[in-house]
């Protein structure tokens, strides 16, 4: 049924169309930011989201040419180093031979920069060979470099030099250290930013960002606020318990001769205990978003465990550090796993 808009009808697939442009081209600034940050698990799960709009597209529409080759690059150059990886119908081509074909046609679309792309193009050329060498593959890396070359006198020096690399079967030569793999990551990561910085704009960026941030502050202010009203209700409470921890200081601290059943005085209800509970988990949880921020796993290992088993036993929802609205604790524990365990260098 057509979708109306302004009293006319709007085709459902033109509708669609756009909306999927959109994904499209938010799902490239993901991959680029994961890609820059190293992080591997977040940038394969993005990965599997852009494959899957790009096979839905019958036709790469112009305005989204970059966008397409800058995805297909990304992840092929992210598996660059795993030769059992496939990405071309000829199982003899490797993923950085397939990045250089994605290269190629995005040098098309841009004339701007031309030294970077020079770098890029050769850096790309130069480790396909080296990962074939670092394997033993040296029959392969020659066969590799026959593909790599086009013939152009501009490439010919290039050429001649890995030819002979590939003669002395080392491949730990110079000029494959100096041109590494780590290197090019560095050179991507540079084409990434200045890509990024022409792509402020994204639709679903700009919008998912002004609702996460509303959503974010909202969930702060509600911890804040209960966290108040705990220490305006049990400030007595607290005052208890600091006593008995006192005394139970005290005890532990006589000798064994000396020590003696504490006097331990009743608490005016069961319910301030309850709220002292609720406040300091509550703490427990504004330092274990301050440590999701520093990425320390150690700290997050040591502190976590308790704080999610309060937040099952609560049985409530909660909207904690802005990642996503009414989130179970289990959801949240996985969330916060996933986003401080997953942080990585690009090992290949």
């Amino acid at each position: 049924m057509a979708a109306r808009a302004g009293g006319n009808s709007v085709p459902p697939a033109e509708v669609e169309a756009v909306a999927a442009s959109w994904m499209l081209e938010f799902c490239c600034c993901c991959l680029c930011r994961h890609f820059g940050d190293g992080c591997l698990a977040e940038f394969q799960r993005w990965s599997d989201v852009a494959y899957a709009l790009i096979n839905g597209l019958s036709k790469i529409p112009a305005h989204q040419k970059k966008t397409v080759y800058l995805c297909q690059l990304l992840i092929r150059i992210a598996k660059g180093k795993k030769l059992e990886c496939h990405f071309e119908n000829y199982k003899r081509i490797s993923p950085l031979e397939s990045a250089l074909s994605f290269w190629t046609l995005l040098e098309r679309e841009e004339i701007q920069l031309e030294k970077l792309h020079k770098d890029i193009r050769q850096l790309i050329q130069i480790q396909s060979v080296a990962v074939y060498m670092e394997n033993g593959y040296f029959k392969e890396a020659a066969e590799a470099l026959q593909r790599l070359f086009t013939g152009s006198e501009s490439d010919k020096p290039l050429r001649m030099k890995l030819a002979i690399i590939i003669k002395s079967k080392d491949p730990y030569v110079p000029l494959l250290q100096t041109f590494s793999y780590d290197f090019l990551i560095k050179k991507i990561k540079s084409y990434i930013e200045l890509f990024m910085k022409g792509n402020e704009s994204n639709f679903l960026l700009q919008a998912a960002t002004k609702e996460v941030e509303s959503q974010g502050l909202g969930a702060i202010i509600a911890l804040q606020s209960k966290a108040v009203n705990a220490d305006e209700n049990d400030k007595e409470n607290l005052e208890t318990k600091q006593r008995l921890t006192k005394e139970q200081h005290s005890i532990a601290d006589q000798s064994p001769g000396d020590i003696r059943n504490p006097t331990v005085r009743p608490h005016a209800g069961g319910k301030l205990e309850e709220r002292t509970a609720v406040q300091s988990n509550l703490e427990s949880g504004r330092e274990l978003k301050k440590l999701a921020k520093t990425k320390s796993k150690q700290s997050y290992d040591v502190h976590a465990s308790s704080w999610f088993e309060w937040l099952a036993k609560c049985g409530k929802t909660w909207t904690c550090f802005g990642f996503c609205p009414k989130k179970t604790a289990m959801d949240l524990q996985r969330r916060l796993e996933t986003e401080i365990g997953s942080k990585r260098v690009w090992s290949g």
